[in-house]
């Protein structure tokens, strides 16, 4: 890597869910919003497929052959975000389920230290599972977990395959995936 790459320490938290689940990253300042996008899939256990935005900076981002009127997320780095003063922005992967994330920007230049990036620091508690619906959706999953003999709940537990732990966490296990997902494992 580079000497003079910068590092940028982000925190993405999933909003509308308590107790909160979150990732802290590590990533190049000179990751795009397109790649930040992939990052996040890789990171929170999503699995991609579904229309996402990022909006910064009063501008939306996204995918402009996908999302009418967005700017290009290609074309706009994180340390392009740093520069515009923008330090918390928000990322919505799946316009049907509306899975809204806050991203804070923490640090921007992380120890010369850093581990191979981009990594997860730490993080808290499993993502939902794709196509819940949203954070209603995930209410009634985890209402239905709590009570998995009520008729109700079988049919919702089925839909998660049966198992799923929203405790669940692992950096390992995190780290793996995504440097599996990125290519870099």
């Amino acid at each position: 890597m580079a000497k003079a790459e910068r590092f940028v320490q982000i925190k993405v938290t999933l909003n509308d869910i308590r107790p909160p689940i979150w990732r802290r990253l590590v990533l190049p300042g000179a990751t795009t919003l397109e790649d930040l996008h992939f990052i996040i899939l890789a990171a929170m256990g999503w699995q991609g497929g579904h229309l996402h935005a990022f909006r910064a900076a009063e501008r939306q981002y996204s995918d402009p052959s996908e999302v009418e009127d967005a700017a290009d997320e290609s074309r706009m780095t994180i340390s392009g975000l740093v520069r515009l003063g923008v330090s918390r922005f928000r990322y919505t992967y799946d316009f049907g389920d509306d899975w809204e994330h806050t991203i804070l920007i923490e640090k921007k230049q992380p120890p010369a230290t850093s581990p191979n990036v981009p990594t997860c620091l730490a993080g808290s508690r499993n993502c939902p599972p794709e196509d819940c619906g949203g954070a209603p959706g995930y209410e009634e999953l985890l209402a239905a977990l709590a009570t998995p003999d009520a008729p109700e709940s079988k049919e919702l537990i089925e839909t998660v395959g049966g198992k799923f732990d929203p405790e669940e966490f692992s950096v390992e296990k995190t780290n793996a995936r995504m440097a599996r997902r990125l290519g870099s494992g």
